[in-house]
């Protein structure tokens, strides 16, 4: 598996790694941990043994990423203390499990896992493949914030409830409390409320036009909201037709949802190239708001700017 973005689950079967009776709970730091493992409020180390009520049953309420791992690669280390950091700064949003395959190669063979480190979502007990490698905090972060934009698209809003002791630096390194500037439009997104979170987002523009949080989270709950009922034939009226903004423009939200990032931007800068007039400008703006959601400073947006320049000009 290589480096790769989100695709719907997969078709791994997970049904091998059932928790039998008697099975014990593996709380990070808890009996049974690996020795130097990642720790954290919102971190578990996992076995075979309690992967269905650790891992597929707490998917349900919210994401949990699994990472696959071996304390014979140091890269697994650097790789586990990163996602043990951000699972604190995201406070619940997501529960990070890691799992040695050394200890557990059951559940290596369940997800395929030829090296390591991998990183997999589970959503609603279905995998997600994330990434696979070494990635710097920066790429993890892009990772995890595609993540919890297509678990609210599944309906996936609750948060993890802490289950083991913080990290040793925690208290150092404590994050500040949320921006209550931020709360009602966040509290509109866990809710399921896209346009309550849209009307809030709105809301805060008009107060100070430059938010670039607010624009990034305006701009994800819409992308959220536009890919909640997708037509069924929206792939063929866009390969049939170039020009169909319409169509072009959706395909690309359901490649950005999938995380499919360069496809989207492709598609929409080839429809910039088609088209003309307003129904450009249409384009144009669509695919900015695209790079909102994604992020200023990700490579990919970076590149995909440059690309548009040289197709407007």
């Amino acid at each position: 598996m290589s480096q790769s973005n989100f695709s719907r689950p997969g078709a791994i079967d997970l049904s091998g790694l059932r928790k039998p009776a008697g099975a014990a709970s593996g709380a990070a730091g808890g009996p049974g941990a690996p020795a130097g493992a990642a720790s954290g409020a919102y971190v578990l180390n996992v076995t075979e043994a309690n992967f269905q009520p650790d891992v597929i049953e707490r998917s349900l309420q919210a994401p949990v990423v699994v990472e696959l791992w071996s304390p014979r690669s140091q890269g697994s280390n650097a790789l586990g203390a990163v996602l043990a950091q951000l699972s604190t700064e995201y406070a619940g949003k997501f529960l990070l499990a890691r799992i040695d395959v050394d200890a557990n190669p059951q559940v290596a063979q369940a997800f395929g896992v030829q090296s390591v480190p991998v990183v997999i979502a589970i959503l609603r007990g279905q995998p997600v493949p994330l990434f696979q490698g070494v990635l710097g905090e920066p790429e993890v972060r892009q990772y995890l914030d595609q993540l919890l934009t297509v678990a609210v698209a599944n309906g996936i809003t609750g948060r993890a409830e802490p289950v083991g002791p913080a990290g040793p630096d925690a208290d150092s390194a404590e994050e500040p409390p949320p921006n209550p500037r931020y709360e009602k439009a966040e509290n509109a997104v866990a809710a399921g409320d896209l346009d309550g979170a849209i009307a809030a987002y709105e809301e805060l523009l008009k107060e100070t036009p430059a938010d670039a949080e607010a624009k990034s989270g305006l701009a994800r709950v819409q992308l959220v909201k536009r890919t909640q009922d997708v037509p069924a034939d929206v792939r063929t009226r866009a390969a049939e037709n170039p020009t169909d903004i319409e169509a072009q423009m959706l395909v690309a939200d359901v490649d950005l949802m999938g995380g499919h990032v360069d496809d989207a931007f492709a598609r929409l800068i080839s429809t910039v190239q088609a088209t003309s007039g307003d129904e450009r400008n249409t384009v144009r703006l669509h695919l900015l708001e695209l790079f909102e959601v994604v992020g200023a400073d990700d490579d990919r947006v970076m590149k995909a700017r440059r690309r548009l320049m040289s197709a407007l000009f």
